[in-house]
């Protein structure tokens, strides 16, 4: 079956795609939702109205919410605490973007890995 396709704004995908490039050692993943992860931790997605979510330390949280005046981030209805949602404005700066993409990727390195979905059922296989 083939993946799906993102159902975010292409130009957005393309935005998505270059900054998770800029960081070798990270991988996008999803295809109908893109986000990024590391250790089973989510830190970074991509809505389907286009809109970059980052999942950044409190103190770093704290001063982007300053800075850039963001609301909080909702999801299906929970808020999701740990996220800020990226202007338009800041994803549109390449240098400035990487910055906070790299915080958030640094943040996610530093939480206690989860167990993935795949490596339980691994597992159980044996």
């Amino acid at each position: 079956m083939p993946k799906s396709a993102p159902r975010a704004p292409a130009e957005k995908v393309a935005q998505f795609d270059k900054l998770v490039a800029s960081i070798p050692r990270i991988e996008r993943k999803g295809a109908g939702f893109p986000y990024t992860a590391v250790n089973g931790n989510m830190f970074s997605l991509l809505r389907p109205d286009g809109v970059l979510c980052l999942r950044l330390s409190d103190n770093d949280r704290a001063r982007f919410v300053a800075k850039y005046k963001t609301a909080p981030v909702v999801m299906y209805g929970a808020l999701m605490k740990e996220y800020v949602a990226v202007p338009d404005t800041l994803l549109g700066t390449p240098a400035e973007m990487k910055r906070y993409f790299k915080l958030s990727v640094d943040y996610a390195e530093s939480l206690k890995p989860k167990a993935t979905k795949r490596a339980a059922s691994a597992k159980k296989k044996r």
